[in-house]
């Protein structure tokens, strides 16, 4: 039994036209690009969907601008003399070209599109998707071990104060656990030091090391003339 005729007519559902155009249009371009190869014929192809966007082919290595004065030529049309609207045109096609080319290479990234895609341009995309991955695993691997090496040297300076203050700790016990007659001994030794670091400058502004030796034997010999010259008189009582 055959396929009934379908009805062509607008769809009137946004999304379902979208769909249609999307895939419709992929494969318009493929049995363009086709024919173009097998039969050597150039082609120039332009669409615009709802909103606008262009859409175009044509053959290689001919620019959309070079297919248009061909036209123009052959059909008996000319643009004005030094027009450069052609050339602009040129330009603006071309980038709108590589424009759809990088969105149709994003979408099939996504896995979107791949209708359209013969076997080897999926073996490339598979190549270039897993070249990627490469890439993405080692800057995952490179932030990993600085990571790793962060934590070790956080590690190391926790350890360092750890030890640290575990020394100071000790330190202070043993400061706490000094015996009481030490600790006045010691107090005693600073304060016997601190005097005699006083008196230096005063005995230093009268004694020399001879006076030292002259007022010892000036002093003694004074003593003993007192002895000698009045003698101990014991005192009698009637």
């Amino acid at each position: 039994m055959g396929r009934g005729k379908i009805e062509v007519k607008r769809i009137e559902n946004k999304t379902s036209r979208q769909v249609t155009f999307s895939k419709r249009r992929a494969g318009l371009l493929k049995k363009t690009h086709e024919l173009s190869v097998l039969c050597d014929a150039q082609i120039g192809l332009i669409i615009f969907s709802t909103k606008g966007k262009l859409f175009e082919y044509t053959t290689q290595p001919h620019s959309m601008g070079e297919i248009i004065n061909k036209y123009l030529q052959t059909t008996g049309a000319s643009l004005p003399i030094h027009d450069h609207r052609v050339e602009q045109y040129d330009e603006i096609t071309k980038m709108k070209r590589e424009t759809v080319n990088l969105e149709l290479s994003l979408q099939r990234y996504k896995g979107d599109e791949l209708n359209s895609a013969q076997y080897d341009e999926l073996n490339e995309l598979e190549k270039q998707l897993e070249n990627s991955i490469n890439k993405i695993r080692a800057r995952k691997l490179e932030l990993l071990q600085q990571q790793m090496e962060n934590l070790k040297r956080t590690e190391k300076m926790l350890e360092k104060e750890n030890h640290d203050m575990c020394q100071w700790l000790m330190k202070y016990e043993m400061y706490k656990q000094q015996p009481v007659a030490m600790m006045e001994q010691q107090e005693e030794a600073a304060i016997t030091e601190l005097n005699l670091l006083g008196e230096q400058p005063l005995l230093a502004q009268f004694l020399f090391f001879g006076d030292q030796h002259q007022l010892g034997t000036t002093s003694n010999s004074s003593a003993y003339h007192l002895q000698t010259s009045h003698p101990f008189t014991p005192t009698t009582y009637d």
